[in-house]
């Protein structure tokens, strides 16, 4: 959009258009001569469309372009200037051991289909699983801190919340079933992801637990209760249950690896329990489509508000109306001194 600083100037327009009428219409210095007969066609009428009438408009012209150079024109350019207060969430992941088990979906129905599904490399641990949509979901949340903990028996932080997402996902696909001391220890992680948000200056602070087990590690303070303390501290526990009723887990036999069949020990009440005292919500995950289901509404609903104020940033576009005027009135004078030169 084109803006003019000063167009109070606009008043010279017509001082101009004076000037330029007036030059015109003034009368030409005359001299006494005995004949007139070589000067006659210098003593022809002059009419406002003749030559010797051009320096004139010419100049005009140009006093026109440099009254709107004094009005300095200007160009403005809008920016829209995101910004948004955002959400600091913490990511709790199960790392023991039965994180290495293969769900299986819903939708296999027979032995045939398992062994086509595993054949063709779809099937995957549910680590791999978990690995793969926290990172999804942590690159649709460029404007959150975010952080991530590990556990089994006990809980390991292995990124605080941080807006360096490159460095947290990173250190997210190291993590590997079975690297911590095997156990499940549900109210440790979520005291640790208390510590690391009870203190955070963000509106809002959010806490995601994952795992696929029971709680079996005894503790000073039970899930419940470090769940309660969280609420305190107006943390949001979502919990997301994973694992399916039947599932593979690779063990190492007589025969070398195999894949046995073993059934699920979700504790979902407490899952269920510990995100509905935070005010949160609890979902299930019993699959990969399920994890990704889960992880897509978890999402939807922590939408930070982005204000997107505006903002003008003018540039100066007078130049061109300056030098046009400029070489208006030399052309103008160039003209009325050389090709358009009159005898009085």
């Amino acid at each position: 959009m084109m803006h003019l600083n000063s167009p109070w100037f606009a008043v010279l327009f017509p001082v101009v258009a004076l000037a330029v009428v007036v030059a015109v219409r003034r009368r030409r210095p005359a001299v006494r001569v005995s004949a007139v007969a070589p000067f006659r066609k210098a003593t022809r009428p002059l009419r406002w469309w003749r030559p010797v009438h051009w320096p004139a408009g010419i100049a005009g012209l140009g006093l026109l372009c440099l009254t709107v150079a004094v009005m300095r024109p200007q160009k403005g350019i809008e920016r829209l200037v995101e910004r948004t207060q955002g959400i600091d969430i913490m990511l709790v992941l199960d790392v023991s051991g039965s994180m290495q088990a293969y769900d299986i979906p819903g939708t296999v129905r027979s032995d045939e289909e398992l062994r086509r599904l595993w054949d063709s490399g779809r099937l995957k641990p549910r680590i791999d699983v978990a690995k793969e949509e926290l990172r999804k979901f942590v690159e649709r949340r460029p404007n959150d801190r975010i952080g991530l903990i590990a556990f089994a028996r006990l809980p390991y932080t292995v990124c605080p919340p941080t807006l360096d997402h490159d460095y947290l996902l990173n250190h997210l696909q190291m993590l590997k079933a079975g690297m911590l001391p095997d156990g499940t220890g549900i109210a440790a992680p979520i005291a640790s992801a208390t510590t690391r948000l009870k203190d955070s200056p963000a509106k809002r602070r959010v806490m995601v637990l994952f795992t696929d087990g029971e709680n079996n590690v005894d503790a000073e303070v039970t899930p419940r209760q470090a769940a309660k303390i969280a609420h305190t501290f107006r943390i949001v526990a979502y919990t997301v249950g994973v694992g399916s009723s039947q599932a593979l887990m690779p063990v190492n036999g007589f025969f070398g690896r195999q894949l046995r069949l073993v059934r699920a020990g979700l504790d979902e009440s407490l899952l269920r329990d510990i995100a509905d005292t935070t005010g949160g919500r609890y979902f299930p995950a019993r699959d990969a489509d399920g994890f990704r289901a889960a992880m897509r509404e978890i999402d939807a609903m922590e939408k930070t508000t982005l204000k997107a104020p505006r903002y003008l940033d003018y540039r100066e576009r007078f130049f061109p109306w300056l030098a046009a005027g400029a070489l208006l009135l030399l052309l103008a004078f160039l003209l009325e001194h050389t090709l358009l030169l009159q005898i009085p």
